[in-house]
Protein backbone atom coordinates (compact mmCIF):
# COMPACT_ATOMS: atom_id res chain seq x y z
CA UNK A 1 0.00 0.00 0.00
CA UNK A 2 1.32 3.62 -0.93
CA UNK A 3 0.51 6.47 1.01
CA UNK A 4 -0.44 9.46 -1.64
CA UNK A 5 1.62 12.58 0.03
CA UNK A 6 2.23 15.01 -2.34
CA UNK A 7 0.24 16.56 -5.29
CA UNK A 8 2.54 19.00 -6.31
CA UNK A 9 4.06 19.17 -9.94
CA UNK A 10 7.96 18.00 -9.88
CA UNK A 11 9.55 14.96 -11.26
CA UNK A 12 11.60 13.43 -8.53
CA UNK A 13 12.32 12.72 -4.94
CA UNK A 14 14.62 10.77 -2.85
CA UNK A 15 13.99 9.90 0.86
CA UNK A 16 16.61 7.44 1.37
CA UNK A 17 15.32 5.43 -1.59
CA UNK A 18 13.33 6.23 -4.69
CA UNK A 19 9.29 7.00 -4.59
CA UNK A 20 7.24 6.75 -7.58
CA UNK A 21 6.72 10.16 -9.01
CA UNK A 22 4.42 11.07 -11.66
CA UNK A 23 3.78 14.99 -13.32
CA UNK A 24 0.95 15.67 -10.42
CA UNK A 25 1.61 13.27 -7.58
CA UNK A 26 4.24 11.15 -5.71
CA UNK A 27 3.65 8.38 -3.54
CA UNK A 28 5.77 6.79 -0.61
CA UNK A 29 5.83 3.44 0.80
CA UNK A 30 4.54 2.98 4.77
CA UNK A 31 8.93 3.21 4.71
CA UNK A 32 8.95 6.26 3.68
CA UNK A 33 6.39 7.45 5.52
CA UNK A 34 7.94 6.22 8.63
CA UNK A 35 11.56 7.57 7.72
CA UNK A 36 10.01 10.89 7.46
CA UNK A 37 8.21 10.43 10.96
CA UNK A 38 11.04 9.53 12.23
CA UNK A 39 13.48 12.13 11.14
CA UNK A 40 10.89 15.14 12.70
CA UNK A 41 9.75 13.05 15.56
CA UNK A 42 14.17 12.73 16.30
CA UNK A 43 13.87 16.64 15.38
CA UNK A 44 11.16 17.93 17.43
CA UNK A 45 11.97 14.95 20.87
CA UNK A 46 14.93 13.04 20.06
CA UNK A 47 12.87 10.35 19.29
CA UNK A 48 11.85 9.30 22.76
CA UNK A 49 8.18 8.72 23.77
CA UNK A 50 8.22 11.05 26.58
CA UNK A 51 8.66 13.60 24.53
CA UNK A 52 5.15 13.20 22.65
CA UNK A 53 4.21 15.26 25.41
CA UNK A 54 5.65 18.36 26.66
CA UNK A 55 5.64 21.88 27.85
CA UNK A 56 8.48 24.05 27.54
CA UNK A 57 9.79 26.29 29.75
CA UNK A 58 9.10 29.80 28.79
CA UNK A 59 5.65 28.67 26.58
CA UNK A 60 2.20 29.25 27.35
CA UNK A 61 0.79 25.68 26.18
CA UNK A 62 1.77 22.55 25.97
CA UNK A 63 2.53 20.60 22.24
CA UNK A 64 2.38 17.11 21.62
CA UNK A 65 3.63 13.99 18.75
CA UNK A 66 6.29 14.31 16.81
CA UNK A 67 5.33 17.19 15.55
CA UNK A 68 4.75 18.94 18.84
CA UNK A 69 1.90 19.93 17.53
CA UNK A 70 0.63 23.14 20.15
CA UNK A 71 -2.85 22.55 22.33
CA UNK A 72 -4.13 25.84 23.95
CA UNK A 73 -5.52 25.78 27.44
CA UNK A 74 -8.66 27.82 27.79
CA UNK A 75 -7.88 32.07 27.51
CA UNK A 76 -4.50 31.56 25.92
CA UNK A 77 -2.88 34.28 24.28
CA UNK A 78 -0.55 33.16 21.67
CA UNK A 79 0.54 34.09 18.02
CA UNK A 80 1.36 30.84 17.33
CA UNK A 81 -1.03 28.82 15.28
CA UNK A 82 -2.87 25.87 17.56
CA UNK A 83 -2.29 22.73 15.68
CA UNK A 84 -3.21 19.78 18.12
CA UNK A 85 -7.31 20.47 17.43
CA UNK A 86 -6.54 19.66 13.71
CA UNK A 87 -4.37 16.78 14.67
CA UNK A 88 -7.19 15.46 16.81
CA UNK A 89 -9.69 15.38 14.07
CA UNK A 90 -7.65 13.84 11.64
CA UNK A 91 -6.64 10.77 13.88
CA UNK A 92 -10.21 10.31 14.73
CA UNK A 93 -10.90 9.59 10.68
CA UNK A 94 -9.30 6.35 11.40
CA UNK A 95 -8.47 6.01 14.92
CA UNK A 96 -10.81 5.05 18.15
CA UNK A 97 -9.25 8.07 20.79
CA UNK A 98 -9.51 7.71 24.47
CA UNK A 99 -13.18 9.69 25.90
CA UNK A 100 -11.56 11.99 27.62
CA UNK A 101 -9.78 13.14 24.40
CA UNK A 102 -12.93 13.41 22.81
CA UNK A 103 -14.55 15.19 25.03
CA UNK A 104 -11.93 17.62 25.54
CA UNK A 105 -11.83 21.04 23.60
CA UNK A 106 -9.05 22.89 25.32
CA UNK A 107 -5.90 21.18 26.52
CA UNK A 108 -6.92 20.23 30.11
CA UNK A 109 -4.03 21.56 32.38
CA UNK A 110 -3.91 25.53 33.02
CA UNK A 111 -0.25 25.78 33.73
CA UNK A 112 3.27 24.13 33.40
CA UNK A 113 3.07 23.23 37.25
CA UNK A 114 -0.12 21.54 36.73
CA UNK A 115 0.80 19.50 33.59
CA UNK A 116 4.06 17.92 34.90
CA UNK A 117 2.23 17.19 38.34
CA UNK A 118 -0.12 15.24 36.13
CA UNK A 119 2.57 13.90 33.85
CA UNK A 120 2.20 10.38 34.69
CA UNK A 121 -2.24 10.05 35.27
CA UNK A 122 -3.64 8.17 33.01
CA UNK A 123 -4.93 11.03 30.87
CA UNK A 124 -1.42 11.84 29.82
CA UNK A 125 -0.20 8.27 29.56
CA UNK A 126 -3.19 7.26 27.10
CA UNK A 127 -2.46 10.22 25.09
CA UNK A 128 1.35 9.20 24.68
CA UNK A 129 0.72 5.70 23.32
CA UNK A 130 -2.24 7.04 21.19
CA UNK A 131 1.23 9.21 19.74
CA UNK A 132 3.38 6.67 19.67
CA UNK A 133 1.39 4.51 17.52
CA UNK A 134 0.02 6.99 15.13
CA UNK A 135 2.83 7.81 13.59
CA UNK A 136 1.91 7.30 9.83
CA UNK A 137 -1.21 9.28 10.54
CA UNK A 138 1.10 12.14 11.98
CA UNK A 139 3.11 11.98 8.71
CA UNK A 140 0.09 12.37 6.63
CA UNK A 141 -1.43 15.33 8.59
CA UNK A 142 2.05 17.04 8.45
CA UNK A 143 2.01 16.15 4.47
CA UNK A 144 -1.42 17.72 4.36
CA UNK A 145 -0.54 20.94 5.83
CA UNK A 146 2.94 20.92 3.76
CA UNK A 147 0.43 20.06 0.83
CA UNK A 148 -1.76 22.99 1.05
CA UNK A 149 1.00 25.66 1.74
CA UNK A 150 2.12 26.81 -1.83
CA UNK A 151 -1.60 28.18 -3.02
CA UNK A 152 -1.67 29.84 0.32
CA UNK A 153 1.58 31.16 0.00
CA UNK A 154 0.89 32.62 -3.35
CA UNK A 155 -2.14 33.52 -2.70
CA UNK A 156 -0.54 36.09 -0.10
CA UNK A 157 1.99 37.95 -2.29
CA UNK A 158 1.00 41.18 -4.21
CA UNK A 159 3.20 40.89 -7.28
CA UNK A 160 3.45 38.45 -10.51
CA UNK A 161 7.44 38.53 -9.79
CA UNK A 162 6.93 37.42 -6.63
CA UNK A 163 4.61 34.62 -7.08
CA UNK A 164 6.78 33.51 -10.06
CA UNK A 165 10.00 33.51 -7.58
CA UNK A 166 8.57 31.65 -4.40
CA UNK A 167 7.17 29.23 -6.97
CA UNK A 168 10.34 28.38 -8.59
CA UNK A 169 12.05 28.30 -5.68
CA UNK A 170 9.55 25.65 -4.15
CA UNK A 171 9.92 23.67 -7.05
CA UNK A 172 13.61 24.00 -7.16
CA UNK A 173 13.84 22.40 -2.90
CA UNK A 174 10.83 20.08 -3.65
CA UNK A 175 13.00 18.30 -7.25
CA UNK A 176 16.22 17.71 -4.91
CA UNK A 177 17.07 14.94 -2.72
CA UNK A 178 15.89 15.25 0.32
CA UNK A 179 13.67 18.15 -0.30
CA UNK A 180 10.29 16.93 0.17
CA UNK A 181 11.78 16.09 3.69
CA UNK A 182 12.69 19.81 4.17
CA UNK A 183 9.44 21.49 3.14
CA UNK A 184 7.19 19.41 5.38
CA UNK A 185 9.41 19.76 7.78
CA UNK A 186 9.55 23.48 8.07
CA UNK A 187 6.73 24.15 7.26
CA UNK A 188 5.41 21.62 10.40
CA UNK A 189 8.87 23.10 12.50
CA UNK A 190 7.57 27.09 11.82
CA UNK A 191 4.70 27.00 9.50
CA UNK A 192 3.72 28.70 6.35
CA UNK A 193 4.74 32.23 7.26
CA UNK A 194 1.42 33.51 6.24
CA UNK A 195 -0.44 34.13 9.47
CA UNK A 196 -0.53 38.00 10.27
CA UNK A 197 -0.31 37.24 14.05
CA UNK A 198 3.13 35.02 13.63
CA UNK A 199 5.57 38.46 13.08
CA UNK A 200 8.05 40.34 15.13
CA UNK A 201 8.56 43.49 14.18
CA UNK A 202 6.50 43.28 10.76
CA UNK A 203 8.48 39.84 10.00
CA UNK A 204 7.77 36.51 9.64
CA UNK A 205 9.83 33.46 9.56
CA UNK A 206 7.73 30.57 7.99
CA UNK A 207 8.29 28.97 4.45
CA UNK A 208 7.17 32.08 2.83
CA UNK A 209 9.76 34.16 4.36
CA UNK A 210 12.58 31.10 3.31
CA UNK A 211 11.80 30.86 -0.39
CA UNK A 212 11.64 34.86 -0.64
CA UNK A 213 14.87 35.00 0.80
CA UNK A 214 16.47 31.93 -1.20
CA UNK A 215 18.55 33.31 -4.64
CA UNK A 216 18.83 31.20 -7.51
CA UNK A 217 21.95 29.91 -6.73
CA UNK A 218 22.98 25.98 -8.29
CA UNK A 219 23.35 24.56 -4.70
CA UNK A 220 19.91 24.65 -4.01
CA UNK A 221 19.86 22.69 -0.58
CA UNK A 222 22.31 24.69 0.89
CA UNK A 223 20.82 27.95 -0.07
CA UNK A 224 17.63 26.48 1.43
CA UNK A 225 19.43 26.38 4.67
CA UNK A 226 21.26 29.66 4.44
CA UNK A 227 17.62 31.17 3.83
CA UNK A 228 16.25 29.38 6.77
CA UNK A 229 19.06 30.57 9.14
CA UNK A 230 18.74 33.95 8.16
CA UNK A 231 15.02 34.21 8.85
CA UNK A 232 15.39 31.97 12.04
CA UNK A 233 18.22 34.33 13.31
CA UNK A 234 16.18 37.74 11.99
CA UNK A 235 13.01 36.17 14.18
CA UNK A 236 15.15 35.62 17.28
CA UNK A 237 16.55 39.08 17.11
CA UNK A 238 13.07 40.83 16.74
CA UNK A 239 11.69 39.14 19.17
CA UNK A 240 9.65 40.99 22.25
CA UNK A 241 11.60 38.05 24.47
CA UNK A 242 15.01 36.56 24.52
CA UNK A 243 14.76 33.40 22.11
CA UNK A 244 18.50 33.12 21.59
CA UNK A 245 18.60 30.06 23.70
CA UNK A 246 16.68 27.85 20.85
CA UNK A 247 18.96 29.33 17.85
CA UNK A 248 21.21 26.44 18.18
CA UNK A 249 19.01 23.36 18.19
CA UNK A 250 17.29 25.80 15.27
CA UNK A 251 20.40 25.63 13.31
CA UNK A 252 20.93 22.11 13.93
CA UNK A 253 17.68 20.93 12.82
CA UNK A 254 17.97 22.78 9.27
CA UNK A 255 21.32 20.99 9.02
CA UNK A 256 19.55 17.81 8.45
CA UNK A 257 18.22 19.36 5.20
CA UNK A 258 21.78 18.41 4.05
CA UNK A 259 21.93 15.09 4.76
CA UNK A 260 20.43 11.79 3.08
Amino acid sequence: MLFRLITIFMASIAISQASIATENSIQLSPQQVQIIGQKIWQNEGRGKIENLTVWNKGEAFPSFGIGHFIWYPPNTDSPFTESFPQLKAHLQKTITLPDWLNKTHHAPWPSREIFYRNINNDKLNSLRQLLHNSIPQQVEFIVQRMEAALPKLLKVLPTAAQRKHVRQQFYRVAQQPNGIYALIDYVNFKGEGIASRERYKGQGWGLLQVLENMHNNKEVMPEFVRAADFVLSQRVKNAPRDESRWLPGWRNRIQTYLHH
